[in-house]
């Protein structure tokens, strides 16, 4: 495996085996010096977070006029000035947002040359989200430039593009981490009529310290925008970066011709993009003696035959190299010779199906989750070949939720201690890695009704798809005691042909017709019952609503 020397930005942490991430022994290579822009952002003091800092929760929180206002106004040196303003006036809204910020509002509204004059009706609507055009506006007018002399509000992103701004012109949902981004554009941008940057200006101002800047010099890789692939990883220059799927069992795999054509990544001082973090980025010595460039423990290689910015030619040759997407869009995909491909988390750790797992349930909890615990990643960019929507996501039993392909739970194997470990592989022979390719789904029967179980209700009815399945303590006197709006809010469950799981007796189950000539499924004799707030495989919260609704266990329930 890699030897890694971890970037100096911070000191040695030895990660737990759920991160993914291995650490050995370092070998002589040039320490990297790695610093995000969300870190640069808030060296500079332009991002300055909630009460808790730059968090992930912060960074990742859709940016309101608010923060678009206070951002305009620090970048031009007024930030004390409104915080200490005195003023009369405010907008209606006002009362939204803490004192602090009402004092903001109201310097903004008696400062109508800055340009921050609400929404309509006297409102500023300042926790109202803003968009990647609207922001531009903000940078534009920032360096000097202004609506309706030197640009059209329609013509923001081109016009920002054609003065070095451009890199979340694509950004469909504006984030916080996204300010980060877009200002560093700003800070090296010259001001209106201008050679002088405008985080010089800062400078200048003394707003910004001088020994700071020079951390806005350094190659910066971004990420790149592409219909087919969504967001991908660049160097500086656009060059499109890769990782090889043979990489995740010995870093060195790709080796001879191999390296001719694809040339690996090899700087030593540069800025990665706001989302990703600088600690993934590490260096280790190859066979060679050559340095290399990894992210989250994958070499990064350049395509011989990319030719210019935006090229990704490279992608998904021999189904083995594929582009870097943010945090490796939750998933990659390793190979190992006697496995072939198969599905990993973003730092390479081998992910597993249960075979005794069916479409929507998993049948591993309790002891069984202390030896393969949960995979869960929020977003799914999958590689190339892989389609992202054959993933999702079931909320378990105890409100803990896990990401499924093509709707069967995945897993970790707690003795994978490092990238490239397979060693659950056929555990019990229920236990295996998933070929993206191949899989299809488990051995075990999707029957109409099957059990699920979990730590607070123990074993319950669901149906194929893990929905649970409940009865109603009135019908024990009237199988029609549900009718009308009640059916509305538990809808009946009736599987014409019904199956049922080998755990459970077929002569248990009937079929009920309803006073209004409608068909219901029953479990010794109790019509089944869906609950309407209940949208997850998983989901239990109909259990004793009124206390009348209950889930059913088969052990528990006695013939009606």
């Amino acid at each position: 495996m890699v030897n890694v020397k971890k970037v100096i930005v911070s000191s040695l942490v030895l990660l737990g085996v759920m991160t993914g991430v291995t650490v050995l022994s370092a070998m002589a290579a040039e320490p990297l010096k790695v610093k995000s822009e969300t870190d640069i952002a808030g060296d500079l003091g332009i991002l300055q977070g909630d009460g808790s800092g730059l968090t992930a929760d912060y960074l990742n929180k859709p940016t309101t006029r608010l923060q678009a206002a206070v951002m305009s106004l620090r970048l031009k040196g007024l930030e004390s000035e409104a915080v200490a303003f005195k003023g009369t006036t405010d907008f209606k809204d006002a009362g939204n947002v803490s004192v602090g910020n009402q004092a903001i509002l109201s310097y903004l509204k008696e400062h109508p040359a800055l340009g921050w004059q609400g929404a309509g009706d006297d409102k500023f609507e300042p926790l109202a989200a803003i968009t990647a055009q609207q922001y531009y506006k903000v940078l534009l007018e920032t360096l000097g430039y202004s609506q309706g002399k030197d640009f059209e509000y329609d013509g923001v992103v081109s016009f920002a593009a054609k003065n070095g701004l451009s890199k979340i012109a694509d950004v469909k949902q504006f984030k916080n981490l996204h300010i980060a981004t877009a200002t560093l554009e700003a800070l090296k941008a010259p001001i209106k009529g201008m050679t002088k940057t405008l985080a010089a200006d800062l400078s200048e101002k003394g707003k910004i310290s001088a020994n700071k800047l020079d951390v806005l010099a350094k190659p910066a890789l971004q990420l790149l925008q592409s219909t087919t692939l969504g967001s991908y990883l660049a160097d500086d220059k656009g060059m499109t970066l890769y990782y090889f799927t043979k990489d995740v069992a010995d870093a060195n795999s790709c080796a001879g011709q191999c390296l001719a054509n694809w040339p690996i990544y090899n700087a030593t001082d540069f800025t990665v993009p706001a989302g990703f973090s600088s600690t993934d980025f590490q260096a280790f010595t190859r066979t060679d003696g050559k340095q290399q460039v990894t992210y989250k423990g994958w070499p990064l290689y350049y395509f011989i035959k990319d030719q210019k910015s935006g090229d990704t030619t490279g992608d998904n040759v021999g189904e083995n190299w594929f582009v870097i997407k943010p945090s490796n869009g939750g998933v990659a995909i390793g190979t190992k010779t006697d496995l072939g491909n198969y599905l990993t988390d973003a730092s390479g750790r081998a992910l597993y199906y249960y075979d005794k797992d069916t479409k929507g349930v998993s049948s591993c909890f309790g002891k069984c989750l202390e030896k393969w615990p949960v995979f869960y990643s929020p977003e799914i960019a999958a590689p190339t070949g892989v389609n992202s929507s054959d993933f999702g996501t079931i909320v378990r039993a105890d409100g803990s939720l896990q990401t499924t392909y093509k709707g069967f739970t995945l897993y970790y194997w707690v003795d994978d201690t490092k990238m490239g470990d397979t060693t659950g592989q056929d555990v019990g022979h229920v236990w295996y890695v998933v070929d993206p390719a191949k899989f299809t789904g488990t051995k075990a029967v999707n029957s109409s009704v099957k059990t699920s179980k979990s730590d607070m209700l123990g074993t319950y009815l669901v149906d194929e798809n893990g929905m649970a399945l409940y009865l109603f303590t009135k019908d024990q006197n009237d199988p029609n005691a549900c009718v009308g709006p009640c059916l509305v809010n538990w809808p009946i469950f009736y599987d014409e042909h019904l199956t049922v799981s080998g755990d459970l007796a077929a002569s248990d189950f009937g079929v009920l017709t309803r006073n209004d000539g409608t068909k219901q499924n029953t479990y010794k004799g109790w019509p089944l019952y869906y609950w309407i707030k209940d949208h997850n495989p998983g989901d239990t919260t109909g259990q004793n609503v009124g206390k009348v609704w209950f889930v059913l266990d088969p052990a528990q329930v006695t013939a009606r």
